[in-house]
């Protein structure tokens, strides 16, 4: 009897102890990775090792999707669960705009603000990408330390980054510097709860120069790439060799992380989260990059492909959650780079700002186990293409249909059958068949624009009814 008390007593004291545990975080964000460019989504040909064990010991999300398939405005959205057109936002911010003003306005509050006023020391290493002006630098968004890059990327070997709050150039590989000075800073700042953000520029364009120790992994490779009429094979397949070195240099330097967390006896009390700020195409439907693709097919660069295909909007999201989350497990449930923020405030147990309107839902109910079968249905994103090209594109995604509408253009709108074409290789949209489907997702479209109050709605609501 007493050997049980003294059981029921251990277990009691370690859940209270498990609830007063303040966890750190590591956030993780690499810079055009595409879901199938990692060995835990499946790719037997990447070298993946150490984004594998964050699945091996942590959970897989098998549907994460982007908003919007370009950089700036998916940051925004993971940063403060607020659509583009919300700040203003609606493409990658070009250097010229840059100097013109632009950035992530301070109406839009981030999280890791939300940490910051909770105690949590906070930093974020490599690239940014919200505004290049002194009044949108990193530490007047919720940093107390920055190193890195304002600007949309920066050179893979020899960068040209912020040190100390000077420009200067770094020598060597930009993977290794942006993790290097991370592991630095966890080092001094192990004894307060911490939130480190770690933001690669790989494997963006260009994918090289990476160290050998990363190329010659995959020198003699012959890599399977996709099958689309025109491509040509040995440059495609060069592509996906220089693609996998890139990805590689991440996972490697993601192995320093772990292994200072475990030095340092961390690993039990810091929550690792791992994703890609959109998805990518090397070959996938006949394009290179993401939502502002441009065609390869012939083996020539050609025109702006602009799309929301799912390659582009899907990304790897992994999270390590000692004591907590099932080693191992994998969620189905479709979840958004704009549950981010409420996502975060809920693992850390810290309550959300009042009055602070955002767009997500916390999955950490699906983290700790719990299935919601009212859980999310489908996915809004939207798309305003002004950089060398014009495109004003909305979408609306189940788990059977997509939709999407190419504003101000004529025969471009695309409807697919996600349950009998996942590939998103058959356009519906003419098919008169079809016409109530459409109808009831081009509703759908309408009623999400108008719920943000999308720009784009009101400009177009005195014409909404026609289709």
């Amino acid at each position: 009897m007493r050997t049980m008390i003294l059981i029921a007593l251990f277990w009691l004291l370690l859940s209270i102890a498990e609830a007063q545990t303040k966890y750190n975080l590591v956030s993780i964000v690499t810079d055009d990775q595409a879901l199938w460019s990692i060995g835990a989504y499946g790719n037997r040909e990447a070298i993946t090792p150490n984004m594998d064990r964050l699945a091996r010991e942590g959970v897989k999300f098998n549907n994460a999707f982007v908003t919007t398939p370009v950089c700036s405005p998916s940051r925004v959205a993971f940063l403060t669960g607020l659509y583009g057109t919300q700040v203003g936002i609606t493409d990658y911010l070009t250097p010229d705009e840059g100097k013109a003003g632009m950035g992530l306005p301070s109406t839009a509050m981030t999280w890791p603000q939300v940490l910051q006023k909770n105690g949590y020391k906070t930093a974020l290493f490599g690239k940014y990408h919200l505004g290049t002006q002194a009044g949108f630098h990193p530490t007047k968004r919720g940093f107390d330390y920055f190193m890195g890059s304002q600007q949309g990327s920066f050179a893979p070997m020899n960068p040209k980054l912020e040190v100390n709050g000077q420009i200067v150039e770094v020598n060597g590989a930009g993977s290794d510097i942006v993790m290097d000075d991370a592991v630095r800073w966890i080092e001094s700042n192990r004894d307060k709860p911490f939130a480190a953000l770690i933001h690669f520029r790989e494997p963006h364009t260009p994918y090289g120069p990476m160290p050998e120790e990363d190329t010659k992994l995959f020198a003699n490779l012959d890599p399977t790439i996709p099958q689309f009429r025109g491509l040509e094979a040995n440059h495609v397949k060069r592509l996906h060799r220089e693609y996998y070195a890139a990805v590689h240099a991440i996972d490697r330097n993601i192995g320093k992380l772990l292994a200072l967390l475990d030095r340092l006896d961390l690993s039990r009390q810091t929550i690792v989260m791992f994703q890609s700020d959109h998805g990518y195409n090397i070959g996938h439907h006949g394009i290179e990059t993401k939502g502002n693709g441009y065609w390869i097919a012939g083996g020539v660069n050609g025109p702006k492909r602009p799309n929301m295909w799912d390659t582009s909007l899907r990304i790897p999201l992994l999270i390590r959650w000692p004591g907590v989350i099932k080693a191992g497990s994998e969620i189905s449930e479709t979840v958004l780079n704009l549950d981010m923020f409420p996502s975060v405030l809920g693992m850390l147990k810290i309550k959300a700002p009042v009055g602070y309107k955002h767009n997500g839902k916390d999955f950490t109910p699906l983290l700790q186990g719990h299935r919601d079968a009212h859980w999310r249905e489908e996915i809004f994103g939207q798309y305003d293409l002004h950089n060398v090209g014009l495109a004003y594109m909305r979408m609306i995604r189940t788990n059977e249909w997509k939709l999407v509408r190419h504003y101000h253009a004529n025969e471009l709108d695309e409807l697919y059958n996600l349950q009998s074409d996942p590939g998103e290789t058959k356009n519906l949209y003419k098919d008169e068949k079809l016409r109530e489907v459409r109808d009831r997702l081009q509703q759908r479209i309408e009623a999400r624009m108008q719920e943000i109050h999308d720009p784009l709605w009101r400009e177009l609501k005195p014409k909404s009814s026609r289709r």
